[in-house]
């Protein structure tokens, strides 16, 4: 699908080959505050994981793509859009770039092929995404994407004994 490919990567289903890079992915500490993950995932449910994976984004109301780059077929992160809602045209989105690749542009060649997919394909009218405070190349990013900032959710997540504050991203079709 041409709209999934970008210069430098493309965003596609995952593959039961993906096992060993989404148990990495899942269960590196690191993710686990943006994930709102609390415990590590096994093979095995992974596995099960991967075997409904095809379904449809209208069924699971969810879609989750491996961002891989072109030239070396390597995974490089996941994107995801979450929430679907078809009736009023809207989903969330949320993005990982594992740490080896960070900082080489992919995660914002990334999110641009998925806004282009969600606006045209899907024919979404808003995107949103939720983003802690100090996450600083976050909200680089979707700012950099022109996401505006619509709210903030004082002590929303609990992180390491601390509260941190989430705001709220939207980007509207225009």
């Amino acid at each position: 699908m041409k709209t999934l490919k970008g210069k430098n990567l493309n965003l596609r289903a995952i593959e039961p080959e993906d096992l060993n890079f989404l148990h990495t992915i899942e269960n590196n500490e690191m993710f686990w505050e943006v994930s709102h993950t609390q415990a590590p995932f096994s093979r095995y449910v992974l596995k099960q994981y991967l075997e409904n994976a095809h379904l449809d984004i209208y069924e699971t109301k969810q879609l989750r793509l491996v961002i891989e780059e072109s030239s070396k077929k390597e995974q490089v992160g996941m994107i995801d859009l979450f929430d679907f809602n078809p009736q009023h045209k809207r989903a969330g989105i949320g993005i990982l770039i594992h740490p080896y690749y960070q900082n080489k542009g992919y995660a914002s060649e990334a999110l641009s092929l998925l806004i282009n997919y969600s606006f045209s394909y899907l024919d979404l009218h808003q995107l949103y995404a939720n983003i802690t405070s100090d996450n600083e190349k976050s909200l680089a990013l979707f700012k950099k994407h022109n996401f505006a900032e619509v709210g903030l959710k004082k002590d929303w997540i609990l992180s390491n004994r601390k509260f941190k504050d989430e705001i709220l991203f939207q980007l509207i079709k225009e």
